[in-house]
């Protein structure tokens, strides 16, 4: 059941016009959850994973006076969770990730994801496990997004935006 105090945002996918809800997890990631609200709205080129499976996320700098602490945390992320990462520009700025021409390695970023289906690991090859926040849960639209999110996977994420904003 749903509290009076909840606060929820919208996730969207611009250019498919889909789009899904999420309750902040503000007892689990308090301060994660203060850093997003804060900050939306947020919006960004999106991206579809290449390690972690199915996760798409648009990446940002850094918005917050600190960065949150790892709370809440997770190697093994499920449908529907919005997780956070904090990545310096050297962790990025490799061939291997596709955005070596937008990323200098002496930034930080954010990487605001959702991940839509099962079966998720952040495990990468160059660093290990790769734990994120999870601030977020999709409570409506999961399965829309999710069929967007594997048309992107299989078409193409050139051109689409991704769109966190209050609801």
């Amino acid at each position: 059941m749903s509290d009076r105090t909840d606060r929820h945002l919208e996730i969207s996918l611009l250019k498919r016009q889909v789009v899904c809800r999420a309750k902040l997890l503000d007892d689990r990631a308090p301060r994660t959850c203060a850093a997003v609200w804060d900050a939306l709205p947020l919006s960004g080129d999106v991206y579809h994973a290449k390690y972690a499976r199915n996760e798409i996320y648009a990446l940002f700098p850094p918005f917050a006076p600190h960065e949150p602490p790892l709370e809440n945390p997770t190697v093994t992320p499920i449908p529907g969770d919005l997780c956070y990462f904090s990545f310096a520009g050297t962790e990025l700025a490799t061939h291997a990730y596709g955005y070596d021409e937008q990323v200098r390695p002496d930034t930080t970023l954010v990487d605001l994801a959702l991940f839509y289906e099962r079966n998720n690991l952040l495990l990468n090859g160059d660093v290990g496990w790769v734990p994120g926040i999870v601030w977020g849960q999709v409570v409506e639209g999961l399965e829309e997004m999710a069929d967007a999110c594997n048309d992107l996977w299989r078409t193409g994420a050139a051109g689409e935006t991704l769109r966190f904003r209050r609801v």
